[in-house]
């Protein structure tokens, strides 16, 4: 016995004075990525703080504090900027969560031309969002857009897709989940194809219906693609600013505003100082919308 614990004790020993495994790479080999971070990233944003400090031109800068944020919280419709940023990002994120999903498991499911159609739905990924907003603005046209024209072929009285304020905000945010949708899908698609046949197996044999599959087996496995389909589609809602300023420039008068496009026309203005407090408040905006949610998503994950 004392022979057998000595012996464990010299091993413990031996085990506690192995040396370390080096890493498979040294630490010098991250030091481009980390400039690149630097220049491109950490370097911009800290001048982005200075600079919202100032009342500055292309030549000077000059120091005035918070100024800036205070005039910036006094503009009449920043208010509405940040109701309809937040209205804007949860309707998108939303709609894809629930879109993609559905489409996902129509994909991967066993129907005709199941390749062609993936391509297909992923393709507005590809084009130029400036370009798909020109093009739905002349769709969306209240008296002569295809839309409006093929409704009143069905006897139907399209409404003012973009001028009318209570659609235009949602009326951009369709184009917007249009053309996100793919995205969401191609994550979705990949989430449904690595859950194990195992399980559906099980399912089966229990007696288990399409639906009770779904809801028992598909959906709680997909939590990863739907945390992570969340939290990129609230993200990108949040800052949104080509897809709004190329149908409706924040119109009618600013009924479709984001705090992007308020940034913008403060920049356009010759406020570079506001413009650019604005940028940290979006950053602060984001950081303090997406950061909880993003803690609540992974937590409920690892309870399940």
């Amino acid at each position: 016995m004392s022979v057998t614990t000595q012996h464990l004790g010299v091993r413990t020993r031996d085990s506690v004075r192995r040396p370390r495994r080096r890493p498979a790479y040294p630490g010098w080999f991250f030091l481009p990525a980390a400039i690149i971070y630097g220049v491109l990233f950490l370097a911009p944003t800290f001048a982005s703080l200075y600079f919202s400090l100032t009342r500055w031109t292309l030549f000077n800068a000059t120091f005035i504090g918070f100024d800036n944020f205070v005039q910036f919280f006094r503009e009449p419709f920043l208010i509405q900027g940040l109701i309809n940023t937040v209205i804007y990002a949860a309707v998108t994120s939303g709609a894809k969560v629930v879109l993609g999903m559905l489409l996902a498991l129509l994909l991967t499911s066993q129907i005709l031309g199941r390749a062609y159609l993936r391509s297909v739905v992923f393709f507005p990924v590809l084009v130029s969002t400036v370009g798909v907003g020109i093009t739905f603005t002349v769709l969306m046209h209240p008296t002569q857009g295809m839309i409006n024209e093929g409704l009143a072929l069905l006897g139907i009285k399209g409404p003012g897709w973009l001028t009318d304020p209570t659609l235009a905000l949602f009326s951009v945010a369709l184009v917007d989940v249009w053309k996100g949708l793919g995205l969401a899908t191609v994550i979705y698609i990949a989430g449904v194809v690595a859950i194990p046949k195992d399980y559906f197996e099980a399912a089966r044999i229990d007696g288990a219906t399409k639906v009770q599959n779904f809801f028992y087996v598909t959906l709680p496995l997909l939590r990863p693609a739907t945390n992570t389909v969340i939290v990129l589609s609230f993200i990108g809602g949040l800052r949104t600013f080509d897809l709004i300023w190329a149908m409706t420039k924040g119109g009618p008068g600013f009924a479709s505003d984001t705090i992007a496009s308020v940034i913008y026309k403060q920049y356009q203005a010759g406020f570079y100082g506001l413009s650019t407090a604005g940028n940290v408040v979006l950053f602060i905006l984001i950081g303090v919308l997406v950061v909880p949610l993003t803690m609540m998503l992974n937590r409920r994950e690892g309870h399940e």
